[in-house]
């Protein structure tokens, strides 16, 4: 059984990917870290964020934890699109794991001069835009209103030919709404979700732990909220959906597909667990032969009323 079961996930424009199990951005740094017996289960690697120029970051602290979570301000910290092009895409060509960029920007023509940059680039397997990063000045002004993300996403589909992902806010009232406006701008898949705006205060010296006082909450105190995201946008679009947000175990991940996410994203567990990959993919696989399915797309519950007959 295991030989015929079908792992493959396409998110269109000829990337297909091994396996329904990614690392998101800003978790796995640009991929050097990792040993290649990481790799192995992987469906593609989600590099750091990337911006025109390169970036310091926020200034300490950055990282704070929380009850089943974590709060970051990193601040986009990155050495610049042209060194990742320059020095890191040639090392990603030999890998056996596609590479996917996640871009940043503090307006529409950094994107675009980004993508066009990284376009035709050997290494680059696909770009993630991130219009919805909570710990930047301007992070989230394209994630929330559907005609800047529509006009962003449209902007830079018309400079590159690589697979082009839209990671979604959920730091919005209707994320239903920006899922299909960059659908229709042409987005091939969207990610969803990215962090929740969040913050810490110390008590004992009365001030705000991130030195930019919020930050991105992720880990497990988020996954209900994402799950109904996902839930929402994959009845919505047409396009693949990438299922993100506190997935630490194979239920968790199960949990997203049967939503009628295509693949997902691993973030605050790769801190916790490094071999979270591996065995988030092998738990997909063995459920699948449990249940006697072929693939992944005999997976998601469509609507509602299947769940509630079930």
């Amino acid at each position: 059984m295991a030989e015929r079961l079908d792992l493959t996930v396409d998110l269109g424009r000829g990337l297909r990917l091994r396996s329904p199990v990614l690392v998101a951005s800003g978790t796995f740094g640009y991929g050097f870290d990792a040993p290649q017996v990481d790799r192995i289960a992987l469906g593609a690697i989600v590099t750091k964020g990337t911006t025109l120029r390169p970036r310091e970051g926020n200034a300490p602290n950055r990282i704070a934890e929380t009850p089943s979570g974590m709060l970051n301000a990193i601040g986009l910290q990155n050495p610049g699109v042209d060194h990742v092009a320059r020095v890191y895409a040639p090392v990603w060509a030999s890998w056996n794991v596609p590479v996917i960029v996640n871009v940043a920007g503090d307006a529409i023509d950094e994107y675009v001069a980004v993508a066009e940059r990284l376009d035709s680039v050997p290494g680059i397997a696909g770009l993630e835009l991130n219009i919805s990063c909570p710990n930047v000045a301007n992070g989230l002004q394209f994630g929330v209103d559907p005609d800047q993300a529509a006009k962003l996403t449209s902007a830079v589909r018309a400079v590159t030919r690589l697979t082009l992902i839209v990671k979604l806010t959920p730091n919005v009232t209707d994320v239903v709404a920006i899922a299909r406006a960059v659908e229709d701008a042409g987005a091939d898949a969207v990610s969803a979700i990215n962090t929740y705006v969040g913050m810490a205060i110390d008590v004992r010296r009365r001030r705000p732990v991130l030195s930019r006082e919020s930050g991105g909450l992720s880990g497990p105190a988020i996954k209900p909220l994402a799950l109904h995201a996902v839930w929402q946008v994959a009845q919505a679009v047409r396009i693949p959906v990438i299922g993100i947000g506190g997935i630490m175990t194979p239920g968790d991940a199960l949990e997203f597909l049967l939503a009628g996410a295509v693949a997902v994203q691993l973030g605050t567990v790769n801190y916790i667990r490094p071999q979270a990959a591996h065995e988030v993919h092998e738990g997909i696989a063995v459920y699948l032969q449990e249940h006697g399915l072929r693939n992944l797309r005999e997976l998601p519950i469509r609507s509602a009323s299947v769940l509630t007959h079930a």
